[in-house]
């Protein structure tokens, strides 16, 4: 289907209508075994772990729309991680993006490094020559996010992927901040896409999922495809169907927050109570061109740095209605959180204030309400710092 616009795939590819009723939307499959005809001969399933209708569909549609040969849903985004990391092996080394989502930090450095034995250097992305000479001869694996989580730097995919494959390195883009909307990484020659599709891709803060898509079916693919059974961290049929909904008004949604964001993030630019805000839509942003360059539009997450301490911060997180005080983001409704004592808590402060989160850093996941309230909120909560 790839003949066919973003809207039309997330709406169809992967999803005729039931075979059995004739249902338009993909039904609910909950069912843990299926019948056998004969041992081994079956319909395609045999236990709803290894493989599942809704699941498939899903699976199906995530690889079409980030231009891929194969996708895996997982119970959840780390899930998703952990299945790619484990997939290059044990041992060996792997460089990733020094502004990482904390979580992600967590998996690599009170996991990975026991369990996996492999050792891990951070770079700053944003410096493809730092990148180059941070691999070692055992290096197997470059790990991205662009926008990064929280400062939402902008990597140049396409100078990451061509230094990955001058080395023959497996590159991995987290693509979760812009959705398979917004940016494709494959096409920038990635070899893996990984979602936390808790967020954009389902867009409505109902679910906890994960997926992965590869550039090709190749022995890595199937390698994860291996993983994704053997260990078990699957999506949910029930799950599955949700995120499928979420999937068909992603474009309408990331249109909408990415407006929302720009409008947010000029607002924020002449606030005096604001020190500096990092948006990559604005101009002043170092990542502007780079990311017209590779980004339909420049997402919904603006993070800012107001003028106060820690103390400040708590005030203006206590006096916001729209904006609620949560952890997480891409959902229809805005958030907002303290990356320093929220989501990069697991972070130690050293490491968080050397890449530049401070206390006063704040996170917004701007939402699809009117704009306008949304000013008047940010409005209320800096009169209170």
């Amino acid at each position: 289907m790839s003949k066919y616009e973003f809207s039309t795939r997330a709406i169809h590819e992967g999803q005729k209508p039931d075979s059995a009723t004739g249902a338009v939307i993909t039904p609910i499959y909950a069912t843990s075994t299926f019948v056998q005809e004969s041992p081994g001969k079956h319909k395609g399933y045999d236990y709803s772990r290894s493989g599942n209708p809704t699941r498939a569909a899903l699976e199906e549609c995530i690889a079409s729309l980030e231009n891929g040969a194969a996708g895996y849903a997982f119970a959840s985004g780390l899930a998703a991680e952990s299945a790619v990391i484990d997939a290059i092996g044990s041992e060996g080394h792997v460089i990733a993006t020094d502004d990482l989502y904390g979580g992600t930090f967590r998996l690599l450095e009170q996991v990975k490094k026991n369990l996996n034995h492999l050792r891990v250097t951070y770079v700053d992305f944003t410096n493809p020559d730092a990148v180059e000479a941070a691999i070692e001869k055992d290096t197997k694996l470059i790990w991205v996010e662009t926008p990064t989580n929280p400062l939402l730097k902008i990597v140049d995919l396409e100078s990451i992927a061509a230094i990955a494959a001058k080395h023959h390195l497996i590159s991995v883009c987290d693509n979760t901040f812009a959705s398979a909307y917004l940016q494709n990484p494959l096409d920038f020659g990635f070899d893996v896409v990984v979602h936390s599709a808790t967020k954009y891709l389902n867009g409505h803060s109902d679910i906890i999922a994960g997926v992965v898509v590869t550039k090709e079916n190749n022995e890595l693919s199937q390698r994860i495809k291996f993983l994704q059974n053997a260990i078990g961290s699957v999506i949910s049929p029930f799950d599955s169907f949700l995120l499928l909904r979420g999937l068909k008004t992603l474009k309408l949604r990331m249109e909408a927050h990415s407006k929302n964001a720009l409008e947010i993030a000029r607002f924020l630019e002449k606030q005096p109570n604001v020190e500096k805000v990092l948006y990559p839509g604005l101009p002043t942003s170092p990542y502007y061109e780079i990311a017209k360059k590779q980004m339909k539009h420049f997402g919904g997450m603006v993070s800012f740095f107001i003028r106060g301490d820690a103390e400040a911060t708590r005030r203006f997180l206590e006096n916001t209605k729209l904006f609620s005080l949560a952890e997480s983001l891409g959902g229809v409704e805005s958030l907002v959180e303290a990356p320093a004592i929220m989501t990069h808590a697991s972070i130690p402060k050293e490491i968080r204030e050397q890449n530049g989160i401070y206390d006063n850093l704040i996170r917004l996941s701007v939402g699809i309400e009117d704009s306008q309230d949304l000013v008047r909120d940010l409005t209320t909560a800096l009169q209170a710092i």
